[in-house]
């Protein structure tokens, strides 16, 4: 009997992880790994290894920081810094949401241009339309967005199988690209591109995500029932990403054996990836599972993200604004971008857009990662429910190596390469 009540407490916590595993499969992860997997074949799925192992290590922190504090990470960020650096955390979350919203813009416009020809100018348009989506999804209660965020992930998964299965990748090169290359941090190319996976698989929003919503679930208030939401919580978002490690895998692999192995360079374009699908695969469906896919992608983080920035706003200003309002202020900062970089450069410019947006998440991730360390290495803040010492080393190193490599990829740039 136990063990059936423990059973259903854990499927009253299922829900979190997905939503947060959402945003490490976002059209920006997309342009990424495609641009990846077409130029340096399996090399970089070390990076996506490594990335979605720092992600579950630091999601993890983020369940245990909310159920020992009752704070999200921006609620927390306000009580213990001065306010002019809650205030600049503060901004450079908020561009990090925008620079997530960037990439659902026009991956969601690039998406509606492939299955219905729809100019991407127009379509970039038409994404601000969403915010009736998540009016509608908010109504109806959370569990129905949560309902809905795992629907589009299933979609996206059985398209990659779909694809994967036509493409046919080589099984070794597949586990020989898991192990790392020093080149990866050696060639700047490779190392740009690898912190663009690392910026759209261990996004700053999610941190903040992740520990508003683990609030949503409802649990015991004493020290029994907060170690078994912690335990749950993290169990919950620890699958969810080994599942979203599998569909992002999935990309750069689907890259690495239509573009680099069959030989047609250099992809950093969805909408060439989309053309090119066809006569290397040899199958009509393949882009058309590629485009479907897509369109959930972007579909499926804008939910995410509107949340994020409502968690963000209210925690860092106690300000709350309604839904609508907050999904508007945002996307309209991410349309004029896109939409000016489309008139002037066409898609070969949102295609680098996309590309861009995900390196700027990567430099944003500090400011998210050393507050989430500090505050759960603090014995006051965290008691009982502390994180083990191997875990908070591992969380401090994983924050280490995030600053060094966004300090070569700066550097490499200011000094030419």
């Amino acid at each position: 009997m136990r063990r059936a009540g423990s059973r259903t407490r854990f499927l009253a916590f299922i829900g979190p992880g997905f939503l947060v595993a959402v945003g490490y499969m976002d059209p920006g992860n997309w342009a990424t790994s495609i641009a990846g997997g077409s130029e340096f074949g399996y090399t970089l799925l070390a990076a996506v290894a490594l990335s979605s192992l720092m992600a579950i290590l630091l999601q993890s922190l983020c369940a245990r920081l909310a159920v020992a504090t009752g704070r999200d990470l921006a609620q927390a960020c306000r009580d213990a810094y001065p306010r002019p650096v809650s205030l600049v955390l503060w901004v450079l979350a908020e561009l990090a949401i925008i620079a997530t919203d960037l990439a659902e813009v026009i991956g969601t416009a690039i998406a509606l241009n492939l299955l219905f020809g729809l100019p991407l100018v127009w379509g970039v348009v038409i994404t601000a339309l969403d915010v009736f989506l998540i009016l509608y999804l908010q109504s109806r209660g959370f569990r129905r967005v949560e309902a809905f965020v795992a629907t589009m992930i299933l979609v996206i998964a059985l398209c990659f199988v779909g694809q994967l299965l036509l493409a046919q990748p080589s099984i070794a090169a597949i586990v020989g690209g898991l192990f790392p290359s020093p080149q990866i941090v050696t060639d700047e190319r490779m190392l740009y591109l690898a912190l663009g996976i690392l910026g759209a698989t261990v996004m700053p929003h999610n941190l903040y995500l992740h520990t508003g919503i683990v609030q949503t679930r409802a649990y015991e208030r004493d020290a029994r029932g907060k170690a078994e939401a912690v335990r749950f919580s993290t169990l919950d978002s620890t699958m969810a990403l080994c599942f979203a490690f599998l569909v992002n895998a999935s990309i750069l692999i689907l890259a690495a054996s239509a573009f680099h192995d069959r030989g047609a360079g250099t992809v950093e374009d969805l909408t060439d990836a989309h053309a090119l699908l066809e006569p290397l695969l040899g199958a009509a469906i393949a882009p058309v599972l590629f485009a479907v896919a897509l369109l959930c992608s972007g579909l499926s983080s804008t939910v995410t993200a509107t949340m994020a920035g409502q968690i963000v706003m209210q925690g860092f200003l106690r300000m709350t604004l309604k839904p609508w309002i907050r999904r508007l202020v945002t996307r309209a900062i991410a349309i004029v971008p896109a939409a000016t970089i489309i008139i002037l450069n066409g898609e070969a410019g949102a295609g680098e857009l996309l590309v861009l947006s995900q390196v700027v998440l990567s430099l944003q991730l500090p400011f998210a990662v050393i507050p989430l360390v500090m505050f759960s290495a603090d014995g006051t803040k965290m008691g009982a429910l502390k994180a083990p010492s191997w875990v908070l080393w591992l969380a401090a190193t994983t924050a280490a190596v995030i600053v060094a490599l966004n300090t070569k990829l700066v550097l490499d740039h200011l000094l030419g390469g």
